[in-house]
């Protein structure tokens, strides 16, 4: 396998984050836990919890998964690595709160099958910033389809070199710094003056 920046894996990568925030989203939005019927009465628990409920910042971290999308397309190298850290670690987070909302329910309460979606949305992100952080390089990075492979040759301003030259303590209009030896330039009268002498 190269090392050559590969595009469609940075496509897979951005449709992994979007799939990751759409089943944030949808576990922040779906009921978590249901108290049994009956005991929403006054002083009692809620007919129903749900994601956003128990962990209010669960909607944030679809926001978060989407964010990703941009950085990682905007950035490369070292940054891009901390932004595949970042999104590894707060997939543990969150799969680490779902599979604690299904394992520990609140008296009185029965939980259902929806703290697994945040769960899957936390595995594919997870997943995606251990290899952002690993293959990095198999990314490209933005705007590297128009950089040149070589490195392009910048034409220099003839302004800009009259004046380095004067910088420099050398008059410009005797020798122009861009004419090869023995041009005289452009003027008839810049014949050689030698000949006259």
């Amino acid at each position: 396998m190269t090392g050559r920046p590969s595009p469609r894996a940075l496509g897979v990568a951005c449709a992994g984050l979007a799939l990751s925030a759409v089943l944030l989203w949808a576990g922040s939005a779906t009921v978590w836990y249901r108290a049994p019927a009956g005991a929403g009465s006054s002083g009692g628990p809620p007919v129903a919890l749900t994601g956003a409920q128990v962990a209010p910042w669960l909607g944030g971290t679809a926001l978060l998964a989407l964010a990703g999308v941009a950085g990682v397309v905007a950035t490369g190298g070292l940054l891009r690595r901390l932004v595949g850290a970042l999104l590894g670690l707060v997939g543990v987070g969150v799969a680490v709160l779902g599979l604690r909302a299904l394992l520990v329910v609140p008296p009185g309460s029965a939980a259902t099958g929806a703290p697994l979606l945040a769960i899957a949305g936390a595995l594919v992100l997870l997943g995606l910033g251990i290899v952002v952080l690993v293959r990095e390089r198999r990314l490209p990075r933005l705007g590297a389809r128009y950089a040149a492979p070589g490195g392009r040759r910048v034409e220099r301003d003839p302004d800009r070199a009259a004046w380095d030259e004067l910088d420099e303590g050398r008059d410009p209009t005797v020798d122009p710094p861009d004419a090869p030896p023995g041009d005289a330039g452009d003027d008839p009268g810049d014949g050689p003056r030698d000949a006259a002498v």
